[in-house]
């Protein structure tokens, strides 16, 4: 009896495997057993799991360097608004 060879569901990843691991793991640059850690944490979707190695590889940017306070942006607005009160009525005249 001739029994047909499993077909593989393409955009999952099974652990039990070995193939598909290496294969993953070495495209992605990580290990197995962060393999199996992100996958225990988040699924076995390749696209899930590419993007959470790709999160964890960028530089987390800070919040307090790129963004200035809220008391900066407040001042910066309102002396926005009362320069253009001021020009405003001179080039009417």
């Amino acid at each position: 009896m001739r029994r047909p060879k499993v077909q593989p569901i393409r955009n999952k990843l099974d652990l039990t495997d070995r193939v598909q691991v290496r294969i993953v793991t070495r495209r992605l640059g990580v290990s197995s057993a962060e393999l199996t850690e992100i996958v225990g944490r988040i699924g076995n979707s390749l696209a899930a799991i590419s993007k959470e190695v790709h999160l964890q590889r960028t530089p987390k940017a800070s919040a307090s360097a790129d963004v200035p306070p809220v008391e900066v942006i407040a001042s910066v607005a309102a002396t926005e608004t009362t320069a253009a009160d001021v020009m405003a009525p001179s080039e009417t005249a």
